[in-house]
């Protein structure tokens, strides 16, 4: 078995894609006709965004991600060279600060935003 792909929820998948687009710097591998659906493209995984409507479409009951409440328990995480920068830039677009990036006790530089739908990220250094 191996990860497919990992879907958020999210009020506007448009908007979503635009803003991972220009914070975080990745690519749009498609945005389907409903504007439903999209996958950006991540490597090997996608990460991928669907309406909150499609949840109750598939009969799937979620807590949709809000940036008014606290972030769901997950997190997804861009591994980076420069975190520093990274965050800045994400900020700068329109993410939220959670943690500065700090060097951690296993050699990894971290810091966290949360996204304009409130979910947490993860920007952060290869792993040594």
């Amino acid at each position: 078995m191996k990860l497919g792909y990992t879907i958020i929820y999210v009020d506007n998948v448009v908007e979503t894609v635009a803003f991972y687009e220009t914070a975080f710097g990745l690519k749009q591998r498609f945005i389907h006709e409903s504007n439903l659906y999209a996958e950006m493209d991540t490597g090997e995984t996608a990460l991928a965004f669907a309406g909150n409507e499609a949840a109750e479409i598939n009969q799937i009951a979620i807590t949709p991600n809000a940036p008014d409440r606290l972030p769901a328990g997950w997190e997804i995480c861009f591994v980076v060279d420069d975190v520093a920068a990274a965050f800045e830039k994400a900020v700068e677009c329109g993410a939220k600060p959670v943690m500065q990036p700090a060097r951690k006790p296993w050699g990894q530089t971290v810091s966290y935003v949360r996204d304009l739908n409130g979910c947490l990220v993860e920007i952060a250094s290869p792993m040594a």
